[in-house]
């Protein structure tokens, strides 16, 4: 094992890494998070070189860089290197201590209703993280954005009013894909655009 929490001063969560040179070497020691000295941890496997062998519980896992395997707690999981210099960073933390997420996570699960013009449906998505973020400013704007191509004008105008006494530069590119808008007040007819996202997550290399 590498020590990698350890060696950054990371306190948010666990990481480390585990290496083999050889296929057929151990690389995961089988446990399940729930023996002595384990944390009960949920983790995420991620393979960054080479290929590994997992056993999650009863099933067989072939994983070549690239690929993602979360593991909930209680569940026995192990594996072995499948080709040389192999490497697998392991994520883990207590379930549901990383919440609330981002805000950005609410409006990316809008994206594709967004996409396919289904902008009641992005707006119900999005205003799910209302109840973490109520005031955050980017949400509001993604909102006001939403409900503006919805029709719903005087729904927009509010969302965009929260945006921009959070923040009066809501809107402005700041880096971000899509269109500029200055840092101004809320003004009937303003045409508002989303920030531009695109899922490219993947679980198998």
């Amino acid at each position: 094992m590498r020590p990698v929490r350890r060696a950054l001063g990371v306190t948010a969560f666990g990481i480390n890494a585990y290496t083999a040179d050889a296929p057929g070497d151990a690389l995961i020691e089988t446990h399940d998070e729930t023996s002595f000295g384990a944390g009960r941890h949920e983790e995420l496997y991620v393979v960054v070189a080479g290929e590994a062998a997992f056993r999650i519980g009863e099933e067989e896992v072939g994983a070549p860089a690239g690929t993602l395997l979360p593991v909930a707690p209680g569940i026995e999981r192990g594996a072995t290197a499948a080709a040389p210099a192999t490497t697998v960073l392991v994520v883990g933390g207590k379930p549901g201590s990383a919440l609330p997420v981002s805000p950005y996570e609410h409006w990316y699960a809008a994206q594709p209703a967004y996409a396919a013009g289904d902008y009641a449906r992005a707006v119900a998505i999005a205003s799910e993280g209302l109840a973490d973020w109520p005031e955050h400013p980017s949400l509001h704007y993604q909102l006001a954005c939403y409900e503006a191509l919805a029709g719903h004008r005087e729904q927009a105008i509010e969302h965009l009013k929260v945006a921009y006494a959070n923040d009066p530069a809501a809107g402005v590119g700041r880096g971000r894909r899509g269109p500029r808008l200055g840092p101004r007040r809320p003004e009937p007819g303003m045409k508002l655009r989303p920030l531009a996202i695109q899922p490219s997550a993947y679980l198998v290399g």
